[in-house]
């Protein structure tokens, strides 16, 4: 291949689909121009970055679009190399009338990596069967400050639960044949005060405990196929560029294989943003040598500058093979470089395509089965965080709903949604996919209770006038539903999402407002949340009747809501991330030492309203019958206990049973306790199991004084927990004999044998039963290694 042939492909172009089936076209954006692909074409092309996510189109339409595109791609170089199309897929593939399935911070606050490996896996075959053969999901960032856009994107702020719940995405998305790639490597959650692309001021230890296990975990037992660099910088060195993080321990350590691709015009971003280049070429070459093999989304670094770069001799040729080599590996592994490919997706595969207009409607990206996927992760994945006793509502008379998010369709949206980001662009094109509101689910799930819905105040706006009508309707009503939360969008366009940074986790706009003037009147007031952050809610925490969390839940949250709220659906989630008890009082986590806890000599308190982990239902569980068979072992050792779970209230539930760990004494500075397992359990009423756990003593590592993972001899202590703030059983361990050192080879998971559950696997809606279970036939459930206790 000549130079030119060989650099074609570490680079992508940004093309939108043609709503008529003709081939994609290059997409004007704000950062470059758009690329003459009669010019590029003949030398071969990497990528074609988001054909469906860049404008609304029939999906059909789009896939043969893409198809066309492929034909001329493959016409025009003399290798016949396709190029690789990849889309997002954050919360379901970034399509029009794809489904929106819920958020990340969602899938965390359901604790179910099963049932987040079987939507991956669904998103995934929507992907390829049009013609798509990378997402650009899951993001790993661990949350450690709630103010930042993102947060909605995340999983949650404990680096296992991201670690276990992001790798369960990447083993569905893999296996349905598409490359999962890896976000954002690594830090960029932990960005100064929370905003976008600021610097990042972390130790080695905080990267290498909080911030790294994720993509450890992921890489190990995911295998995913790609990786992508955060934009930001961690003490003055930038992710694209940062050979130790790309090279050494990605590759090197790790044993990585697949691709790092650039995010969004990441490469120029170190000239542009960071200074550590002086021009495109010196760009390029950095990048290159980090370890980058792919610049996206767009022709830029890797195209003129790059060829130029090499040439004079300031990037070295080989580096251009190393990265060749590693991408047309991949196009290989995914069938890009057989005499036999064809570029009829599966989709279309029998379709006739002489006539495009009849391809219309063909393609149903929006089937059945997703929607009841969407629907069942919606539905666990709801917190409620408060119940005096009102919920579930029993038919009051007279309902009042007030809220700036009571009757808005895209109020369950995350700002990666196709409807979100791009579709509000286009607002002359029809959302694509059915979204109720919360108005029209409730009317359904409690049609015989009058309904009466005030706005009252907008989501971010000033204007107070709304506010008599809404007092006025919460006086008239026996019960007030009061529906709080987010708008999504970008950069400042919402108060959630990318660049949708916040100084404070205040409520925004005028909504505390409105919450203190309903709270007033004295009604029985039950809060609920669509949003993309925890935020403090002031006075609700101890005066409202209840408190509903959810996360931007998708297409089916509305409904969700409303199955909790009516008593449909016995709530099962549990917070991913704390809810302030302050607004100001960032950045703060549960994954604090004790000098970050409240205390005489600071007139601040960061204790949480409600905890991570933290979630109710509407079934009572009792713990008991602890039994420890082995406090006491080895640093290369383990312990082994059980314990009984009995659901002791009068109606089916599922209990979230948390292990955390409290290290007293160590040789650097530890957490208080830290998530090591989790298991969802549901239980009929009255039914009971026993639960046996087997610890590895390696969960009780970390990095020690020189750098390095260790085990430490001394005292520990077992949490056996409903919440970080809600221990259930307690068990003192000891760890004996040398410290031991450990490295990525390390037990990463408990094992849990559950016994007693039913020997059938359903919806946890209505059977009680495991999900994921091994075994039909079984009545004992274990799990260890990549499907751990969890």
């Amino acid at each position: 291949m000549t130079l030119r042939e060989k650099t074609a492909q570490l680079f992508g172009v940004w093309v939108g689909a043609d709503p008529d089936g003709d081939e994609v076209a290059p997409h004007q954006h704000e950062m470059e121009p758009p690329p003459d692909l009669d010019t590029l074409l003949p030398y071969g092309l990497g990528q074609l970055t988001r054909p469906f996510g860049t404008a609304p189109v029939d999906p059909a339409l789009g896939a043969l679009s893409l198809l066309r595109t492929q034909q001329r791609i493959t016409a025009a170089n003399r290798f016949g190399i396709p190029a690789l199309a990849h889309e997002e897929c954050l919360a379901g593939f970034a399509a029009w009338g794809a489904t929106a399935y819920p958020v990340p911070l969602s899938w965390g606050a359901a604790f179910n990596p099963e049932l987040v490996r079987t939507m991956a896996a669904a998103i995934g075959r929507d992907l390829r069967a049009v013609g798509v053969h990378q997402g650009l999901a899951p993001v790993l960032d661990v949350v450690r400050d709630a103010r930042w856009g993102r947060v909605e994107e995340t999983i949650g702020e404990d680096p296992y639960l991201v670690g276990t719940i992001a790798t369960a995405y990447v083993q569905g998305l893999e296996s349905a044949g598409v490359v999962a790639t890896l976000k954002h490597f690594a830090g960029y959650s932990a960005s100064r005060a929370g905003r976008n692309l600021a610097p990042v001021s972390m130790g080695p230890r905080e990267r290498a405990d909080v911030i790294l296990p994720p993509f450890e975990m992921a890489v190990r037992e995911g295998r995913p196929r790609s990786v992508m660099p955060a934009y930001t910088d961690t003490d003055g060195l930038p992710s694209a560029a940062d050979q130790a993080l790309l090279t050494e321990l990605l590759r090197d350590t790790w044993g990585f294989t697949g691709t790092v691709v650039a995010d969004y015009f990441g490469i120029a971003f170190l000239k542009t943003l960071h200074g550590v280049a002086e021009d495109r070429s010196d760009a390029a070459g950095l990048a290159l040598s980090g370890g980058v093999d792919v610049e996206l989304p767009t022709v830029d670094a890797f195209g003129q500058p790059l060829v130029d770069a090499v040439v004079t001799g300031t990037v070295p040729e080989r580096l251009i093979d190393r990265a060749l080599r590693r991408v047309l590996a991949q196009k290989a592994e995914l069938g890009l470089l057989d005499a036999d490919w064809s570029p009829v997706p599966a989709a279309l595969a029998d379709a006739d395509l002489s006539e495009p207009g009849a391809l219309r409607g063909l393609v149903d990206l929006d089937r059945p089965a997703n929607r009841a996927l969407a629907a069942d992760l919606a539905e666990q994945a709801v917190v409620l965080l408060r119940n005096d006793g009102l919920l579930p509502l029993r038919d009051p008379a007279r309902i009042a709903l007030i809220g700036p998010n009571a009757d808005e369709p895209t109020a369950v949206l995350g700002c990666y949604s196709f409807p979100v980001h791009v579709g509000g662009q286009h607002p002359e094109i029809p959302i694509g996919i059915e979204l109720p509101t919360l108005r029209e689910a409730l009317a359904e799930e409690l049609a015989g209770s009058e309904l009466r819905t005030v706005r009252g105040v907008t989501v971010d706006g000033e204007d107070t006038a709304g506010l008599a009508e809404a007092v006025r309707a919460a006086r008239w009503a026996d019960v007030v539903v009061l529906a709080l939360g987010d708008r999504a969008g970008l950069f400042g366009r919402g108060t959630s999402g990318e660049g949708c940074d916040t100084a404070s986790l205040e409520l925004p706009g005028r909504q505390r407002q409105l919450l203190e003037a309903v709270l007033d009147t004295g009604a029985p007031v039950v809060v609920t949340l669509l949003a993309g952050r925890p935020y403090a809610l002031g006075r609700a925490v101890t005066e409202a009747a209840g408190i509903v969390q959810c996360f931007f839940p998708g297409e089916a949250g509305t409904r969700a809501l409303a199955g909790v709220l009516g008593g449909r659906v016995n709530p099962s989630g549990r917070l991913p991330v704390s809810v302030p008890a302050h607004p100001g009082v960032q950045p703060s986590t549960y994954l604090a030492a004790r000098l970050a806890q409240a205390g005489e000599v600071s007139s601040t308190d960061p204790t949480a309203a409600f905890g991570f982990g933290h979630g109710l239902g509407y079934s009572e569980f009792t713990w008991s019958g602890l039994e420890v068979r082995a406090a006491e072992t080895g640093t290369d050792g383990e312990f082994r206990l059980a314990f009984r779970l009995r659901n002791s209230g009068t109606r089916a539930g599922t209990e979230v049973v948390q292990l955390y760990l409290h290290d007293p004494v160590a040789s650097v500075v530890q957490p208080v306790q830290r998530l090591i397992g989790y298991r969802r359990i549901p239980l009929d009423a009255g039914a009971a199991c026993r639960v046996e756990l087997t610890l590895p003593a390696d969960l009780a590592s970390f990095t020690g004084r020189d750098g390095g993972r260790v085990v430490e001899p001394g005292a520990l202590e077992l949490r056996i927990s409903a919440s970080s703030t809600d221990p259930r059983l307690t068990v003192p361990l000891r760890l004996t004999g040398r410290p031991r050192p450990l490295d990525h080879t390390r037990r990463l998971h408990p094992t849990v044998t559950v016994h007693g559950l039913p020997p059938r696997c359903g919806s946890e809606r209505g059977s009680g039963c495991a999900m994921g279970a091994a075994s039909p036939s079984s009545n004992d459930r274990s799990t260890t290694g990549g499907d751990a206790f969890r």
